[in-house]
């Protein structure tokens, strides 16, 4: 999922900056001066871990624009349009929800996601490859699938779940960078101790997006049953099989690499956002 790619990423930069911010105000000085058992310690940390995920929460619907180049539908200029906002807003009626902004973004793999801090004021997307692959019942259902994230609040389940892993990075990453940095006259240079924090942050932080990925493939479960829901279950079983049949298409091309590059196909790594199409259509069939 796109969205998910993007939390993760902004909220890597807006925990370097935000490090960056303390250290010139010399708040992580002192605060590596109390101790790592402190508790005004472990509070800044939570702070500052949940500030850092929730600001990149806030930023997800904006910078979701801005990289995918979404062309929002205000005033439909065709039927394609019509009928992609009034789909949207009978399934935002139906799940009790704001009604989402809508658009279009270029990319020639079927793909679409759904982002925003608030579920009453979110965004949803497909791209042109997904109009172009998918009929009317399949782009339905896919709508149906981003309307369920939307509804089910899953942004903020994440970036609950990014404050919480923010908050023990920094702890780990400062008691580690402050073992590593000390000299041989037991005191830590700053230069030194900055310097091995900050990559400590950035390595332990892109680790701990795992557990974040990890959500992010148990909740397509949950969003294909509420695609099914709001489209029918047949109708969601046949916009994954038409992912599967435009990912075996354009196994050796472009489109492969934007598959992978959305985490929209079968990846059975750790930092996979979807579980593969064939499980996901496997658990659709037996509800």
């Amino acid at each position: 999922m796109k969205a998910t790619f993007l939390l993760v990423a902004t909220n890597l930069g807006v925990m370097a900056v935000l490090a960056v911010i303390f250290e010139l105000f010399g708040i992580n000085q002192a605060l590596a001066q109390q101790g790592s058992s402190s508790w005004s310690f472990l509070a800044f940390a939570c702070i500052y871990g949940f500030a850092g995920s929730f600001i990149s929460l806030m930023l997800s619907k904006g910078m979701a624009k801005k990289q995918m180049r979404v062309q929002l539908i205000e005033n439909p200029s065709n039927d394609t349009e019509r009928w992609l906002v009034e789909t949207v807003r009978r399934q935002a009626e139906k799940a009790g929800v704001g009604m989402p902004e809508v658009g279009i973004f270029q990319q020639p793999s079927p793909n679409a996601f759904a982002t925003g801090a608030n579920k009453n004021k979110a965004l949803v997307a497909v791209s042109t490859g997904l109009l172009q692959h998918m009929n009317a019942d399949e782009v339905e259902a896919v709508l149906g699938h981003e309307m369920a994230h939307v509804s089910n609040g899953d942004m903020v389940t994440s970036a609950l779940i990014q404050g919480t892993i923010n908050s023990f990075v920094i702890v780990f990453a400062q008691i580690i960078a402050s073992m590593l940095s000390r000299g041989s006259n037991g005191r830590s240079s700053r230069a030194g101790y900055f310097a091995t924090y900050m990559v400590l942050q950035m390595v332990l932080g892109f680790l701990g997006s795992m557990i974040v990925m990890w959500h992010s493939r148990h909740r397509e479960f949950k969003a294909d049953a509420g695609g099914a829901h709001f489209a029918g279950k047949h109708k969601m079983i046949a916009a994954l099989e038409a992912l599967q049949r435009a990912q075996q298409q354009g196994a050796e091309g472009a489109m492969a690499k934007d598959f992978k590059a959305f985490g929209i196909v079968p990846m059975n790594g750790l930092f996979a956002t979807h579980p593969p199409l064939e499980k996901r259509i496997a658990a659709l069939k037996s509800l």
